[in-house]
């Protein structure tokens, strides 16, 4: 049972007079300026979260702490009721897509915190804990990559939450600030304290902190708020100079580690079929699949599919088999190629979330994610420590798809070197097929062993039992193309049998 009583500790008595405030106000805001351009200078991203009672005023302290900021530097993320899309979409889907790039700022006028306190004001305080949980593994992924994050719950006594409720509805100034929602939730005091205490507790890490602000007195709160502020980012921009110090290293798969037994080894790459026997076989799972999109599209059940594998290994024909029987209002091929500038100034999940499929549609990705794990690895566009983390950051973002309802079905397509060498050849015979083969393609090709290690160790650290991979062997076309339907078709078939199950 939940003991501790933190707000008993916070004295709320607190005031800072006219004299001290414009003394401390101006130099403060003065400097919050000045290291903005610095954290933009040297990329750095921010995020400032706002939390508090709903009679606080909260969206005049947050106008305070933006006054000072170069308003190109900045967006200010006003968070209410989610809209139909987003309640379709994991919980932490609408607040990922807005992180701030890389030297911008993105401060959230109430944040993920308030909604997950929803559900112990329902009842479901499992379920916030569950929220909580993820809520700090989502900061801590940030963190990591270099994300500064602040969090300010702003905090009032009992009887002043009183006075000023009974204020607002005397007067009709303040009634823009407040929903009705907000209000009624609010309203129940003593109820809340403890949830929001446990919340607090729960996630307040070194890497986002809390900060709570005695908000009674509006000066008192708007200086201690600067000059957290001011601390904090000194001290994220102390961090981030000597990371850089540090060089990124000149062979990461090389110094790799250990050897993992490969999934793909076991593989009988002499597997075929016949003309026809792929022509049968491939009408039916054809049919099946277009009859399975309409199902999940009635159930608003969304659909992922990852294709991965080696440079002529088969993607574009088995996603133009995958998409020949369905309707084209109801899925997306998204092909995955080096990330844009803006894709690069944000958390390298970022243009995946962007890519989530609405409830009852299917998204095909042509590479994916995987490719921090992959070529990124490989070669040496990220450090060793970033992609070591990544296999339990993409367990964690594939954990939550799950669990929002998504089927998910991840496909290996596996070829030996020499029918990779003959399809590198056919493609530069055939002017049709030229445009599928570069120098790239050879380049990667002279680093197959290393690729090779890299995959195994993606294999082998993300298959999980929520989002298992399916290693398809890939030498004969037709016999790649209908196992990859019949995986899809067991994967969806499966989504249904189990909601079957649960009702």
């Amino acid at each position: 049972m939940h003991q501790r009583k933190m707000f008993e500790h916070v004295d709320l008595g607190k005031r800072i007079d006219e004299k001290e405030y414009d003394k401390v106000a101006p130099e403060m805001k003065n400097r919050l300026g000045e290291l903005q351009r610095k954290a933009r200078d040297v990329g750095m991203p921010i995020i400032v979260v706002f939390e508090g009672w709903d009679t606080v005023g909260m969206g005049e302290l947050v106008n305070k702490f933006i006054l000072p900021l170069d308003p190109r530097g900045f967006l200010v993320h006003p968070i209410s009721a989610p809209n139909a899309e987003e309640s379709s979409k994991p919980f932490l889907w609408r607040f990922f897509v807005r992180i701030p790039a890389r030297g911008r700022i993105a401060v959230f006028d109430r944040s993920w915190y308030f909604r997950s306190l929803a559900r112990t004001e329902n009842g479901q305080k499992v379920g916030a804990r569950q929220v909580w949980r993820e809520i700090s593994e989502f900061e801590e992924m940030l963190s990591q990559d270099d994300y500064l994050i602040m969090k300010f719950f702003l905090h009032i006594s009992k009887k002043e939450h009183k006075r000023r409720l009974e204020k607002y509805h005397s007067s009709d100034l303040d009634r823009c600030a407040i929903s009705d929602p907000e209000l009624d939730f609010f309203k129940k005091y003593d109820k809340m304290l403890p949830a929001i205490e446990e919340m607090i507790e729960r996630t307040d890490r070194e890497y986002a902190p809390w900060t709570i602000v005695e908000a009674e007195d509006n000066k008192f709160a708007t200086a201690k708020i600067l000059t957290t502020t001011v601390r904090m980012i000194e001290y994220g921009l102390s961090k981030l100079e000597a990371k850089n110090l540090l060089m990124l290293d000149s062979n990461p798969l090389i110094k790799g580690g250990q050897m993992f037994n490969s999934t793909r080894g076991g593989a009988d790459l002499g597997k075929s079929l016949s003309q026809d026997e792929y022509r049968d076989k491939l009408k039916k799972l054809q049919c099946r699949v277009g009859e399975l999109q309409c199902e999940l599209n009635i159930n608003k059940i969304p659909s992922i599919v990852v294709f991965e594998g080696w440079d002529a290994a088969g993607k574009g024909g088995a996603i133009q088999r995958l998409t020949a029987e369905l309707n084209p209002r109801g899925y997306e091929v998204v092909p995955v190629g080096s990330p844009t500038l803006e894709e690069k100034a944000h958390h390298y999940l970022w243009r995946f979330y962007l890519k989530l499929p609405p409830a009852g549609h299917i998204r095909i990705f042509d590479r994916s994610w995987y490719g921090r794990v992959l070529v990124e690895r490989v070669e040496g566009l990220c450090s060793t420590e970033e992609w070591k983390r990544a296999y339990q950051e993409i367990n964690e973002f594939e954990g939550m798809l799950v669990e929002n309802g998504t089927v998910l079905i991840k496909i290996w397509l596996e070829i030996d070197q020499q029918t990779q060498l003959q399809r590198f050849q056919e493609r530069e015979k055939d002017r049709s097929k030229q445009w599928k083969i570069s120098e790239e393609d050879w380049r990667n090709r002279e680093k197959w062993d290393f690729y090779g290690r890299a995959v195994d160790e993606m294999l082998f650290r993300t298959s999980t039992n929520h989002a298992p991979w399916t290693v398809v062997e890939s030498n004969d076309k037709y016999y790649s193309r209908v196992k990859t339907l019949q995986t899809i078709v067991q994967a969806m078939e499966s989504k249904f049998l189990k909601a079957k199950d649960s009702k």
